[in-house]
């Protein structure tokens, strides 16, 4: 919980900020109605109610607990419902884990559907704060099948703008009933865990994934389905700003930046919410001439007072890529690949990605994972600072370079799903028979 606190003065000193004051933003700041609706029922268990409860903590802990930012919510249901914590009565962290520890088990049957309903009606109506709430998110955690309907209130709940999570434990559970209760896509709002005893195993998945609903707004359209993050090249009008050429193969284009090309925009319009804790980051370009050879910034967010938030940095002298992002104890941190992404500056087309976890980072290029690399825990950046594209090291000076895609993603396995298969040599690669 020690990040928890740290964060906590962070933030306190940045809530009453203006508009001019250059404010953090993140998952923590996200301005959240949150409610969890947990069974109770005999099927759970004294010992398996508390460690549920304790998974709600460790859920919870990476919110800052506040009027300005989240509010929590608890309603246990067995044969009826039971409001154990009211959205907005615990201002502080410290107070809402007490108050969660202190739930004590119910007992009895399993009414889901009018749980949900309960829910609906009489939690989520009475915030305070209005039209202030960017989310409502409700987390259902059940360990069997409902003895009552659960399809009418789950799709009032919708219908009322709340995402509604499923969380399944155990083998009475019934998958489709899963599928009722949550929002759609379900791989993406239905989680399942063994039992109570292996739950905390997707602690970080629903962590995430309780991210990606506060900071992540926009879908990027990806084969058959829209995929959560950040369309840079859009957000950053590089179509308007840039002269289109052609890219890596005949179906593709690109874009020519010239050291007049600036691409630059306030964070807060790219990033509104901030970053996810988990996302992923992919540019497919080609470096020739200068930018073969120069150090510059391909992705920066800076703060106002132009201090790097995030970036990733491309060294043609010694053919290194640098990641740089915030750190609880420090003022930035930076890992170098150092090698492995020589050809990137061989004046051909590849794919740059990383994907950036908590704890660390994976560079690949052109589907080849180069190196993990440690990561010390991360801040909410900064964002009323500027996102830049292609700038030289410590200026405003615009590196020439042609680049085809420019994306951030939110939900971390889309580095499995996203393929270089637009590079030409990819394409080509040789299939090894076993």
């Amino acid at each position: 919980m020690l990040l928890w606190s740290v964060w906590g003065v962070l933030l306190l000193n940045t809530a009453g900020a203006s508009d001019e004051d250059d404010v953090r933003a993140g998952c923590s700041t996200a301005v959240n109605d949150l409610v969890y609706i947990v069974d109770g029922s005999w099927s759970v268990g004294y010992t398996d109610f508390d460690t549920a409860k304790e998974w709600l903590i460790n859920i919870t802990s990476q919110f800052d607990i506040s009027p300005h930012y989240t509010q929590v919510g608890v309603v246990q249901y067995s044969d009826t419902p039971r409001l154990e914590i009211p959205l907005g009565k615990h201002q502080q962290g410290a107070e809402l884990i007490q108050a969660i520890q202190s739930i004590d088990y119910l007992g009895g049957n399993t009414q889901t559907g009018r749980a949900i309903k309960f829910v609906v009606d009489h939690v989520f109506s009475s915030t305070e704060r209005g039209s202030r709430v960017k989310n409502r998110i409700a987390v259902v955690v059940t360990d069997g099948k409902s003895q009552d309907d659960v399809v009418d209130a789950s799709m009032e709940a919708r219908a009322q703008g709340i995402t509604v999570f499923a969380v399944g434990v155990g083998s009475e559970i019934t998958t489709s009933e899963l599928v009722s209760i949550a929002n759609k896509p379900s791989s993406t709002y239905v989680l399942y865990a063994e039992d109570y005893t292996t739950i905390d195993r997707i602690g970080d998945s629903m962590e995430q994934k309780l991210c990606e609903e506060s900071v992540c707004p926009t879908r990027i359209p990806v084969a058959s389905r829209d995929e959560k993050g950040f369309e840079l090249m859009v957000g950053l009008n590089i179509q308007k700003k840039a002269k289109k050429v052609s890219g890596s193969l005949v179906s593709e284009t690109a874009y020519t930046l010239t050291v007049g090309t600036d691409i630059a925009e306030t964070t807060r319009e790219i990033f509104p919410e901030g970053l996810p804790p988990s996302y992923v980051f992919i540019a497919t370009l080609r470096l020739t001439g200068s930018s073969s050879r120069l150090t510059y910034d391909l992705w920066r967010v800076v703060s106002k007072d132009k201090e790097i938030q995030v970036a990733v940095t491309l060294s043609g002298k010694d053919k290194s890529v640098t990641f740089t992002t915030t750190c609880v104890t420090e003022k930035e941190q930076r890992v170098i690949f150092k090698t492995g992404f020589q050809t990137l500056f061989d004046g051909k087309w590849h794919q740059l990605k990383l994907l950036v976890r908590p704890r660390h980072v994976i560079g690949f290029l052109d589907d080849h994972q180069i190196q993990e690399i440690s990561l010390k825990p991360v801040v909410p950046i900064y964002i009323n600072g500027k996102t830049q594209v292609a700038k030289k090291t410590g200026t405003d000076t615009t590196v020439p370079l042609e680049i085809q895609k420019l994306r951030l993603y939110c939900d971390p396995h889309q580095s499995e799903r996203e393929t270089a298969c637009e590079i030409y040599s990819v394409v080509r690669r040789p299939v090894t028979l076993t």
